[in-house]
C-alpha cells in the first residue's frame, strides 16, 4: 500500500507540472494566435521570414507550466536559454544588426539620382507623430506613446530598439504589432493607393533614373551618416549600422563582409529576434486593454503614414513640369516596409498599364522611409530618454 501511495503521489506531482494542469484560457487564445500567424505565413505568402519565427515563437511562449518551479525555462525567468536570448532584444542588440543587413543590401543610386524623393520618406513619417498625439489623447505616457508611435514607420528593428529604451513593458506587444502591419502590407495599402489616386495618375511614367557613379555610392553612406547622426545623436546604433553596411556594399573592397553582413549573419538576428518577440507575448503581459490600443494605433499610424506620402507626392507634382511629375502610387512607399511596399507600388501601377515598371522608383522613397523612421526614432529618444 505503501508503495502504491508513492506512486500516486509522484504521478500526481508530475501531473502537476504539465501544461494541461497549468493552461490557461489566454494561453490557449495566444497559441491559436501564433498558428494563425504561421498559416499567414505559409499559406498567405505574408513575410513568412518574420511571421514563421514569430508565429513558433508566440506558440513556444504560451506553453503553459507552473511558475513557482524553478525549471527556468521561461523568457522572463533568469538565466534561462529564451532570457539570454531575450537580452538581444531587450538591450537593443539585434536591431543594429538587422539595420547593418539592410544596408549591406539595399542600392541607394535611386534616391541618389533623384534626391527629392526623400522627401516622400519624409512625409510618411506624419504617420509617427500623427499617432504620437492619439495616444497621447489616450492616455499613454510621454514615453510609451512614443514607443506606440513609431509603428506607423512600418519598421519592425526600429520600433523594437525605441521601445526597448522607452516602454520596455510594452515592448513584446509594440513589436508583433508593427511585425503584423509590415505583413499586412499587401492587404492594407492597395486600398488607399486607389482610393486616393485617380486612373489619369497612375499611369504616369516616370523618366528613367540617371546613371550613378561608383564614386557618388560611396560618398552617399559617409555623408548620410555625417548629416543624420549630427541632427538626432541618439540615432546613431540605427543609423551608424545602416550607412556602415552600405559603405561595405559599395566600397567595392568588402565584398565578402557585405555579402555575410546582408545574408547568414542578417539571418542568424532575424531568427533569433523573430522568435524572441513572439516568446515575449505570453498571455499574462500580452492579453490587456494596452494591447487593444496599441494595435488601434498601431493601424492608425501605418494608414496615416502611407496616406501622407501619396498625398504629398500629388502636392509635389503642382509643382513639377508634365515630363517630371512622379507618379503618386509609389507614396505608398514612403513607409520602410522594404522592399515590399515598393512591389506593391509596382504590382499596382502593372495593374493599369502593364508596361509602367514602378519597382526602382518606387525604392528611392522605400529606402527613404528606413531613414526616416530611424532619425525619428533618434529624435523621440533624444527628446525622452
Amino acid at each position: 500500500m505503501g508503495f502504491l501511495e508513492f506512486l500516486a503521489n509522484n504521478f500526481n506531482e508530475f501531473l502537476s507540472y504539465t501544461g494541461f494542469a497549468n493552461a490557461t484560457m489566454g494561453n490557449l487564445i495566444m497559441i491559436v494566435v501564433g498558428i494563425i500567424f504561421i498559416w499567414l505565413a505559409i499559406k498567405k505568402d505574408f513575410e513568412p521570414l518574420l511571421l514563421v519565427p514569430i508565429g513558433l515563437g508566440i506558440v513556444l511562449g504560451n506553453i503553459p507550466f507552473r511558475a513557482d518551479a524553478g525549471l527556468e525555462i521561461g523568457l522572463y525567468e533568469d538565466n534561462s536559454v529564451l532570457n539570454i536570448f531575450y537580452q538581444g532584444v531587450r538591450q537593443g542588440w539585434y536591431p543594429p544588426l538587422v539595420f547593418l543587413g539592410i544596408g549591406a543590401m539595399t542600392d541607394f543610386s535611386t534616391l541618389i539620382s533623384n534626391p527629392k524623393l526623400i522627401l516622400i520618406g519624409a512625409a510618411a513619417q506624419f504617420g509617427i507623430f500623427g499617432a504620437y498625439m492619439v495616444a497621447l489623447a489616450l492616455g499613454f505616457e510621454p514615453n510609451q506613446a512614443a514607443g506606440i508611435a513609431i509603428i506607423g514607420g512600418a519598421d519592425g528593428p526600429t520600433a523594437i530598439f525605441l521601445s526597448s529604451k522607452l516602454c520596455p513593458n510594452l515592448m513584446g506587444a509594440i513589436a508583433v504589432c508593427a511585425y503584423s502591419y509590415m505583413a499586412l502590407v499587401p492587404v492594407i495599402q492597395p486600398p488607399l493607393m486607389r482610393l486616393l489616386t485617380t486612373k489619369k495618375e497612375r499611369v504616369i511614367r516616370m523618366n528613367p533614373a540617371r546613371h550613378v557613379s561608383q564614386t557618388e555610392r560611396i560618398l552617399f553612406p559617409i555623408i548620410g551618416l555625417l548629416l543624420t547622426t549630427f541632427i538626432v545623436p541618439s540615432g546613431l546604433p540605427l543609423l551608424g549600422m545602416l550607412f556602415f553596411g552600405n559603405l561595405l556594399k559599395e566600397s567595392g573592397k568588402t565584398t565578402r563582409l557585405a555579402k555575410t553582413a546582408g545574408s547568414s549573419l542578417n539571418d542568424i538576428v532575424v531568427i533569433l529576434l523573430g522568435l524572441t518577440v513572439g516568446c515575449s507575448t505570453q498571455a499574462s503581459e500580452f492579453l490587456t486593454i494596452n494591447t487593444i490600443k496599441i494595435f488601434f494605433l498601431g493601424a492608425m499610424a501605418f494608414i496615416i503614414a502611407s496616406t501622407s506620402g501619396i498625398l504629398f507626392v500629388k502636392f509635389m507634382n503642382l509643382f513639377l513640369s508634365s515630363d517630371k511629375k512622379i507618379n503618386p502610387l509609389i507614396g505608398n512607399a514612403g513607409v520602410s516596409a522594404v522592399p515590399m511596399s515598393a512591389r506593391i507600388s509596382n504590382n499596382i501601377g502593372l495593374e493599369y498599364d502593364r508596361h509602367n515598371f514602378l519597382l526602382m522608383h518606387a525604392m528611392g522613397p522605400n529606402v527613404a522611409g528606413v531613414i526616416g523612421s530611424a532619425v525619428a526614432a533618434g529624435a523621440l529618444l533624444g527628446f525622452l530618454s
